[in-house]
This record gives C-alpha cells, sequence and structure tokens, in this order.
C-alpha cells in the first residue's frame, strides 16, 4: 500500500478522487492500492522553552539567552491534531511506501517532514511537486513523482527559517519585555516583524517632522497648450510677482519641438506580492484577505499555485497557453484576437531561468463556476487580465518635448499619446485607479494635446503664477508596505530592477500578509482609510530597540538571501543558525547590561472600562459578538475573527479553521454562526438550496476531528 498525505482534507479529496481512492475510512481514504490521507496545516511545532526545562516557564533574564542543544518538535496540543496525527502514524507504519502530497512550497515540505519525522517514518518517500489542483495536473504530478532527496535543502531552509524565528522571536521578546515592559505588557520582538514596523515608524517620523512650506512657479499658455518655467520653486509671493510682470513683457518663443516614437511595456504576470498590492490598490483588499481568495481559487482548480514569487513561466507550458485561453469563454472578446495568430513566446514572460520552484500565477483550463463570491470573481478577473495582456503587442506611443523662453526664462513641456493601444485594450473599459492631486496634475499635462510647433515660431501669451505646497511623504498602504518589503525597504518602481532584489526582500510572499496582520493584532500599528500609521506604542517599541540588526530591513533582507542560498544549496543551515546564535548572544549581554528605559503604555480611558463591564454583564449576545475574544476550537492558539465573507482563525495560514457566512445556500446570522462555533451545532434550520443531497433543512454539525461541515 502507498500512503499520500495531503496538507489539508479538500486536497486529499481531490488527489484520492484521481488515484481512485474513493473509499471513505476515519481520517483518510482508501482504495485502488492507495491510501489518502491529510495534516490541517502545522500538526507540529517547535517545542518551547519550557519543554527543554520547566524553570523556562519563567520569563527571567537570568536564564537568557534560550539556545537549546538540539531542537525539538512536538504535536500542536489539540484532540483534533493528536486523533489525526495517530491515523497517519498508523499508516506510515503499515504502508510500504509514502509520498509527500504537502503543499508544494517551503512550508509545505516543512509541514509534511515534520510530520513524518514525528511519525519516526523509515519507509522511502516520493515527493508530488505540481503547480495546480486539476485532475490532469495531478496525473500529471503521479506520473513523474520525485524522490524526497531533490527537496531536502528546501525542507533544511524552511527548518532554518523557523529555528531562527524561534531563537530571535523568544529570546529578545522576553529581554525586551523583561528589561523595559515593566511587567504591564509583551513587548514583540520578530525577525521579520521588527524591521517591518522600524519602516513605518521610520516614514511616521518623517511625516510628524514634515514643514510645509509654500511655493510660487510660473507658468504661461500658448496656443492652448500650458508650459513650466524650468527654474527653481519660488520661495515668496514676491519674487514670483516680479517674475510674472517681466513675462508679460516679452514674447513667447519655441526653442525646440521633439517627437519620439516609443514603447510601453506589457506589465508583468503576478506572483503573490504583485496580485496582493495590485488588490490593495484596486479594491483595497487586505494582504491576508488576497491570500485567503487566491488560496480558495486555487484549491478551486482555478487558478495555478499561488504562493511564489516569480513573475515568469517555463518555457515548458508554452504548448498550453491556446487551450487555456480557449478556454476562458468569459473573455473571447479579448482572446479572440490573440487566437488568429500565433501566441508570441516572449522572453518576457517564458523563461527558465528565472522560474525554480513554481512558475507566476496563471489561470488553470478550469473556467470559474458561479459559485465564486465577489472578492473571489475580482481577483479572478484580475489574475485572467494579466494574463491575457502580456500576449498582446505592445502599446506604442508617442512623447513630445517642447523647450521654449520668454526672454531669458527657460520654458518646457511635455505630452503622451497612445497611437496603438496593444496590450492597454484589455483594460480599455475599466475605470482609471484614483490618484493623489499631484499625480492628477502631472498627468492632465502629459495627456495635453500638443501641436505642431516650429522651432524660432513666437507670440503673445498668458502668464500666470500657480501656487502650491510641499508635501510630506505618503503614509504607506498595504501595497506599498509590500513592495517595500520585497526590496528590504528601497523604493524601486522599475520592474526589472525589482525582479533583481527579490532574494534580498524582508520575508517571503506567503508570510508578508501574516506579518502585517500581527503588526495590527499586537497594536503596533492601526489603518486609517488605506492608509498605516504607526502607534504610539510601535514608536516606543523602535526607540527602545537600539541595536541596528533588529531594526534594519537590508540586514533582514541579508538573512533571507541566505535562507534562499540554503534552499538551492550553496550556505549550510547550520553557519545560518550559528550565525544567529552569535548575534542572540551578543544582544542578550548588550541589553541586559545597558541603562534601562522608561516605557509608557497607552492606558485604555478610564471612562471606557464601566462601559464595558457594564454592557458585557447586562448583554452576553452583545459580548459574543466580539469574534476576536473567541478562542479558534482548531488550534486553540489563536482568536477568531470576522472577515468579508466568513469567520476564521487569525492565524489561518497555519491553522486553515474558517467558517463562511453562506453554507448550502443558506445565509447564517451572526447567532448561528456563534452556535456553530462555540457549541458544535445550530438549532434546526430551514432555508439550504445548494445541499449535495438536496437536504432543504436540519442542523449543521460542526466536526471537532476535521472541522468540516455537515447538515443532518
Amino acid at each position: 500500500m502507498k500512503l499520500c498525505i495531503a496538507e489539508k482534507p479538500s486536497v486529499a479529496r481531490d488527489i484520492a478522487k484521481v488515484l481512485g481512492a474513493t473509499m471513505p475510512k476515519q481520517g483518510y481514504m482508501e482504495g485502488n492500492g492507495y491510501c489518502v490521507t491529510w495534516t490541517f496545516g502545522h500538526l507540529c511545532t517547535l517545542k518551547e522553552p519550557h519543554d527543554y526545562g520547566p524553570e523556562l516557564k519563567s520569563w527571567n533574564l537570568i536564564f537568557l539567552p534560550i539556545i537549546p542543544k538540539n531542537f525539538g518538535i512536538k504535536l500542536i496540543p489539540n484532540k483534533g491534531v493528536e486523533n489525526q496525527f495517530r491515523v497517519i502514524e498508523k499508516l506510515v507504519e503499515e504502508c510500504e511506501e509514502v509520498i509527500n502530497c504537502g503543499d508544494a512550497g517551503q512550508e509545505g515540505e516543512l509541514i509534511q517532514r515534520w510530520v513524518l519525522q514525528k511519525a519516526k517514518c523509515d519507509k522511502p518517500v516520493k515527493r508530488l511537486w505540481i503547480s495546480s489542483l486539476t485532475e490532469e495536473s495531478i496525473k500529471e504530478g503521479f506520473d513523474k513523482l520525485k524522490s524526497a532527496d531533490d527537496y531536502k535543502n528546501l525542507y533544511l531552509a524552511g527548518n532554518a527559517r523557523a529555528i531562527g524565528d524561534w531563537l530571535l522571536g523568544i529570546n529578545a521578546t522576553r529581554l525586551f519585555t523583561k528589561k523595559f515592559g515593566g511587567n504591564k505588557a509583551v513587548l514583540s520582538i520578530g525577525r521579520v516583524q521588527t524591521p517591518t514596523l522600524a519602516m513605518l515608524v521610520q516614514r511616521q517620523k518623517e511625516i510628524d517632522s514634515f514643514n510645509t512650506e509654500e511655493y510660487w512657479e510660473l507658468k504661461t499658455k500658448y496656443r492652448d497648450v500650458v508650459f513650466n518655467a524650468a527654474i527653481d520653486r519660488l520661495k515668496t509671493l514676491d519674487r514670483a510677482e516680479k517674475g510674472l510682470s517681466y513675462l508679460k513683457e516679452n514674447l513667447f518663443e519655441i526653442v525646440s519641438f521633439e517627437i519620439k516614437e516609443g514603447k510601453e511595456k506589457n506589465p508583468r504576470l503576478f506572483d503573490l506580492t504583485g496580485l496582493q498590492v495590485e488588490a490593495n490598490k484596486k479594491y483595497g483588499y487586505s494582504a491576508e484577505n488576497t491570500l485567503n481568495y487566491i488560496q480558495s481559487l486555487y484549491e478551486k482548480k482555478h487558478v495555478t499555485y499561488p504562493r511564489v514569487d516569480t513573475t515568469y513561466l517555463s518555457e515548458s507550458l508554452y504548448p498550453k497557453i491556446g487551450g487555456i485561453l480557449r478556454s476562458m469563454s468569459i473573455y473571447q472578446e479579448l482572446i479572440a484576437p490573440l487566437l488568429q495568430e500565433p501566441i508570441p513566446k516572449s522572453k518576457a514572460v517564458f523563461d527558465d531561468t528565472k522560474v525554480t520552484d513554481h512558475h507566476a500565477i496563471i489561470p488553470t483550463e478550469v473556467p470559474p463556476s458561479s459559485n465564486l463570491t465577489r472578492e473571489e470573481k475580482l481577483i479572478y478577473d484580475l489574475i485572467a487580465k494579466r494574463f491575457i495582456s502580456v500576449f498582446y503587442p505592445e502599446c506604442k506611443i508617442s512623447n513630445t518635448l517642447v523647450e521654449a523662453k520668454v526672454g531669458t526664462i527657460p520654458f518646457k513641456t511635455s505630452g503622451k499619446q497612445i497611437l496603438e493601444p496593444g496590450w492597454r485594450t484589455v483594460y480599455a473599459k475599466e475605470p482609471k485607479d484614483k490618484e493623489d492631486t499631484n499625480d492628477k496634475d502631472k498627468n492632465a499635462e502629459e495627456e495635453q494635446l500638443i501641436p505642431e510647433f516650429t522651432v524660432g515660431e513666437s507670440g503673445p501669451h498668458d502668464p500666470f503664477i500657480h501656487q502650491g505646497k510641499t508635501s510630506p511623504p505618503k503614509y504607506y498602504t498595504e501595497a506599498t508596505l509590500l513592495r517595500a518589503m520585497e526590496t528590504a525597504g528601497k523604493q524601486i518602481d522599475d520592474e526589472e530592477l525589482r525582479e533583481m532584489l527579490k532574494n534580498n526582500g524582508i520575508g517571503r510572499p506567503s508570510t508578508r500578509a501574516n506579518i502585517i496582520e500581527t503588526l495590527f493584532k499586537r497594536k503596533y500599528i492601526e489603518k486609517k482609510r488605506k492608509n498605516l500609521i504607526a502607534t504610539q506604542t510601535g514608536i516606543q517599541l523602535i526607540d527602545t530597540i537600539e541595536d541596528e540588526l533588529l531594526k534594519s530591513p537590508e540586514l533582514t533582507g541579508e538573512w533571507e538571501f541566505k535562507l534562499r542560498k540554503i534552499e538551492s544549496g550553496e550556505y549550510e543551515a547550520n553557519t545560518f543558525k550559528e550565525e544567529l546564535i552569535r548575534m542572540v548572544t551578543e544582544l542578550t549581554k548588550k541589553v541586559i547590561e545597558g541603562k534601562g528605559k522608561s516605557f509608557v503604555f497607552e492606558e485604555e480611558k478610564p471612562k471606557e472600562k464601566p462601559k464595558e463591564k457594564k454592557k458585557a454583564e447586562s448583554s452576553p449576545k452583545e459580548e459574543a459578538k466580539e469574534w476576536g475574544q473567541i478562542q479558534c476550537p482548531k488550534c486553540k492558539q489563536n482568536h477568531l475573527m470576522k472577515g468579508k465573507t466568513a469567520v476564521g482563525c487569525s492565524d489561518f495560514k497555519n491553522c486553515g479553521f474558517k467558517v463562511s457566512f453562506e453554507i448550502f445556500g443558506k445565509k447564517l446570522t451572526d447567532k448561528q454562526l456563534m452556535d456553530l462555533v462555540l457549541k458544535g451545532k445550530t438549532s434546526k434550520l430551514k432555508g439550504f438550496n445548494s445541499h449535495p443531497e438536496n437536504t432543504a433543512e436540519g442542523t449543521l454539525h460542526l466536526s471537532n476531528e476535521d472541522f468540516q461541515i455537515s447538515l443532518t
């Protein structure tokens, strides 16, 4: 018997169906010589300090730094996890071969290896590595199973990352909490979290200390075209008025007129960060929500593997492109022109040297079904249109640059016209993104139609003064913060240069959303509209940390680079661990011996406390509506949070627990959802209209083993 272990029950069902393992058992499926079982994401975790010695349960500076000789793993303490692990353990013992069908990425590899390690697996292990969950992709993957040894470095990198995060997170958090926290609150420090917060705090300080200044610019209109004086901004109105008087005394003269035809390159295919950036800019979706939507689309087989950091496709995919395009029936108006000629095979799209484990996110040949949520439809639309647009011709443009003078004062203007829209055709019917005032002014000038000018021509003109104010740096949004994390704080607009710097970014595409959510959860940052604002607590924390190693995006980017080198076999995982141990040891010594600082925590306003108490005592229902106070029933480590379409674990990426507002076609009330989560079942309900067995009424039950929902 061959044992397949998937990362979650839904994926296991897809694999079991393809393999013919259709007989359901307790915790697995069986048939055709296969057993297919699953984890729930992480079943195992690194041991906690007190697992190495009971005295380490106490947060005390005398025990720091905590450096285990050998890092051990343990099961996550949860009855459902323990039961499922026993199933896996028994099957591992009985099978002839294990096929690791975990998520095809670093985290997925780590999850499965830890489970097999805990189960003392000594059987041969193969690896299923696929980029989509379509039947064709799964069959192809099983025809080309790899040896687990091919992915050893991927596991070593994931393990080194986990150990590095443990070493720094556990020691630095205890160190700063005990030294500066005054037993009032935990000061959370993390390898990726802290430099990300440092970027936000730095930006906050730049904005807070910015002094707005007024300025004046000289402009003039000649033949209905606005020209700007090519001189420094004027600091006083008096100088501007003198300049205006001078302009009125002199004629306008054209000095040079140049038209250059150029091309606008097609946008790149999406990697995860690019998709999160676009979804935040266009729809205001958080990075975490976008990750959840794209993960759902992947599990529904509509898109390829999402946790990727490349914008290229492998060359072997080229023959399949036509079939994918033909299957995208709702976009046929845009696709029809492409199918009249051979699909172009551009190096900007197909490049094996830019693809490692996975290619960019693209649609599969499985078109989206009508039961997608609104958010999933919008995310799919972003991916579909981007995929279509890369095969269109480049956009041809005309850039016009005109230089002129009035007396001795130089003037200039420029304009851009689209000659052939090319790839822009795909987006022709979409509204333009909202821009700030400065961008609007700039774009209006760029887009102004410029007539034919003759060098040497001159004539009267209409000069005027434009008054403006200097603007502070912009607050980070999730979109701009994700880009800054991708390039370790460097502001880079050029896509090719940004691609080169990805290896030195902060965190990985799959973890960045969780880092941002952690900063919200710790109350180190808050959101006002789309802007991310560092709170006073977040600012104080960064000010308290004197060691630049903990705060530097560039240095954290270097660690990420080393982790990637471990993944490619060019760097030793043990060397990375030793470097972090040295750093943590030196940091501990420096902080303990250094001076203490007073850390002032923001207190709740006294008048709010009685209100909360009264509310809790008088109305249990109102208290129940606070989902953030309810512990996740699956991992029992995090709290729940309410999104737009579901209630789920705040650490959804690792835990995976989620209950949709709509189940089997019926939208549940908050109370019904609460009953399902807290009691494991609802009262008898009616109005189900999409149950597979056409059951219209009954009681919803939440299994405490696999956390699936059934209707009986």
